[in-house]
């Protein structure tokens, strides 16, 4: 069988951090929202259709977006409860896909060729969206084509909450004549620079030679040639279990202020090593990383013995962060990541823990299990303000 004779489903969840929260609070229906950081530099991680109508997009600067739309509520976002209902979402999947790939928090690829044999793939891809959105009450849009850009693409044209089936001698009809944004790789200035010589459709752009999209844009042209014919020969990538967990804070103000680094790098490391022990996993690979005002950024790692207890993998984050930072410049970015994740209890070494320790892990990790990950925290941790 050839990849190109595929079913490939492709599932996107619609507006996803914005819909998670409209689950928490319904009053936000209908009304513009905002998503992301809330300081002076802070950018949109996502809003509601209803936003967008006013121009906000992802990654525009929280000003720019709250001149646009005055009366959007703007809200920080909590990744914690969007990876929540992300692997609920996943968990369906699992459970009726032969073989899906999560290419992110919100969005699947589904490899179903040959279901055709026992079932129709539409009606059974119908069948598992109609059972996402009753069992997470989020909505969910997908493309079903035969390879993953045209199932990619349908599924932007099916947005929001829809569907769409391109059959396969259906492709090139389909593709035709959407604008060359759609195709994926097809960036602001590649757009522009096939705008510039008159290129619009991906009819056009499909009949361009090979070699002058080589001579265009290298290796990438290639590609973005084949996108347009509807070839994409990318394999659905099983799931696998993710391989480090990481956290970076950027500054409002550029800082030297090393106590409050520490502090907040203690902080960070302590809410992560908290989400490796939710998870049952435990780290071998601890990576700090700073970036000066000049953007300049550099990272320290250091493999050590697999635990998700604090005390190791603080003491390690700040040791690293002591050897990193020698150049006594401004700091605008510190990060932490515990990296080399393997699932399985934490072993008791007899050495550095005893049971009274264990004993404190577990009694702490109960309280922010009921009251949130913040409700508990290491003194040296905490960042005192005047």
């Amino acid at each position: 069988m050839q990849l190109q004779d595929r079913t490939i489903v492709h599932m996107d969840l619609d507006t996803f951090f914005v819909s998670v929260e409209r689950l928490m609070d319904s009053a936000l229906e209908g009304k513009p929202v905002i998503i992301g950081g809330l300081s002076d530099r802070g950018v949109v991680a996502s809003c509601s259709y209803e936003a967008r109508q006013f121009g906000v997009h992802a990654a525009m600067p929280m000003k720019m977006a709250l001149n646009l739309c005055r009366d959007a509520a703007v809200i920080r976002g909590d990744m914690d409860l969007y990876s929540k209902y992300s692997r609920l979402v996943t968990e369906v999947i699992a459970e009726k896909a032969p073989l899906y790939e999560k290419a992110s928090i919100d969005e699947h690829y589904l490899d179903i060729t040959g279901l055709d044999r026992f079932f129709g793939s539409y009606q059974w891809t119908h069948e598992l969206r109609e059972r996402i959105i009753r069992e997470t009450g989020l909505p969910i849009s997908f493309g079903l084509s035969v390879n993953k850009t045209v199932s990619k693409i349908a599924t932007g044209e099916a947005k929001p909450n829809g569907e769409k089936y391109v059959e396969r001698n259906g492709v090139k009809p389909f593709l035709n004549p959407l604008s060359i944004r759609k195709i994926p790789m097809v960036g602001p200035k590649t757009y522009q620079l096939l705008r510039s010589m008159g290129v619009s459709t991906i009819q056009t752009l499909s009949a361009i030679p090979q070699e002058m999209m080589i001579s265009l844009l290298g290796k990438n042209g290639i590609d973005i040639w084949r996108k347009a014919q509807g070839i994409d020969f990318t394999p659905v990538v099983p799931y696998s279990e993710e391989k480090s967990i990481s956290t970076e804070r950027t500054f409002e103000t550029d800082s030297i202020d090393v106590a409050m680094l520490e502090q907040l790098l203690t902080a960070m490391t302590e809410k992560l090593c908290f989400k490796l022990r939710e998870k049952e996993k435990l780290a071998s690979v601890v990576t700090v990383k700073i970036r000066y005002s000049n953007y300049d950024t550099h990272t320290l790692q250091r493999k050590i013995t697999y635990t998700s207890y604090d005390h190791i993998l603080i003491k390690t984050a700040r040791e690293l962060f002591h050897r990193l930072y020698e150049r006594r410049m401004l700091i605008r970015l510190i990060g932490v990541k515990l990296g080399g994740l393997v699932h399985g209890a934490q072993q008791l070494n007899l050495f550095d823990n005893n049971e009274k320790q264990v004993r404190l892990y577990l009694s702490m990790d109960q309280i922010r299990l009921r009251y949130g990950a913040g409700a508990i925290q290491r003194a040296s941790g905490i960042i005192f303000k005047d």
